[in-house]
């Protein structure tokens, strides 16, 4: 077994716009497109399955089993085109499944005509982030005036190491394929789950692809990531100062 992609139905779609957002740092891009999917009653269609995801299933809440695996959902007549989410628990454990799963990805998007790509993810940046920022790559310099205009950040040569993962090999083979894409990052200490980052990158995707959706939930989580970063700080201050602190 590599890869199997099994179908539930094959939706017909209008100019599919498809975005990835797969765990990474600080679930960022994750947290922010399985809000919007969900927000938007997204409909799943497909799930991929690897020998690439950990050995292992997981249990639904009638303890029925269910192999890891990655899902694709749609949603039909928002904005100017139908959206393609790429979901899911887990990327390749390898660098040879990373490669061989966005390989497969890229099929895929290519049998449902998909014309542009947006991959989610977030930048670590060791330390705590009070106002984080979207940073953006893209595959053509064309696509830079546009994002700018949306809230998206280009830092020249930044990120220094590279995008790992998913989101960067689906932006470099889109690259490659000539397709319009783009990688957006939003800024996050990297040490855990960041609402915060998560809920201004949704805003900032969901400005571009121009669609309506209900940010209240994801705003009481960012608000209260931004209680907890603020004790963060302040009990780092009190070390710097030689003071106890706690969290509490």
């Amino acid at each position: 077994m590599g890869n199997v992609v099994i179908f539930e139905e094959r939706p017909e779609l209008r100019d599919p716009v498809l975005v990835e957002g797969l765990p990474g740092v600080g679930n960022v891009g994750k947290i922010a497109a399985d809000h919007i999917a969900g927000k938007l009653d997204a409909k799943c269609f497909a799930r991929i399955y690897s020998k690439h995801f950990p050995p292992q299933v997981m249990l639904d809440a009638d303890n029925v089993a269910h192999l890891a695996c990655n899902e694709l959902y749609y949603v039909k007549g928002t904005g100017n085109n139908d959206l393609i989410f790429l979901l899911g628990e887990y990327q390749g454990l390898t660098a040879e499944g990373q490669f061989e799963l966005a390989e497969d990805m890229m099929q895929i998007a290519a049998d449902l005509n998909v014309r542009r790509i947006f991959t989610l993810g977030g930048y670590g940046t060791g330390g705590v982030v009070e106002d984080p920022r979207i940073l953006g790559a893209v595959s053509s310099v064309s696509m830079k005036d546009e994002l700018e205009k949306h809230g998206v950040t280009f830092i020249p040569g930044e990120p220094s190491a590279g995008i790992a993962g998913a989101s960067g090999l689906i932006l470099g083979m889109a690259r490659m394929k000539n397709m319009e894409a783009a990688c957006m990052m939003g800024e996050t200490s990297g040490y855990f789950i960041d609402h915060k980052s998560a809920a201004v990158l949704a805003k900032v995707l969901i400005s571009i692809l121009d669609i309506d959706v209900d940010m209240k939930e994801l705003d009481e989580r960012s608000q209260q990531m931004e209680e907890f970063t603020s004790k963060i700080k302040e009990i780092a201050e009190g070390q710097e100062k030689g003071h106890l602190g706690y969290i509490g």
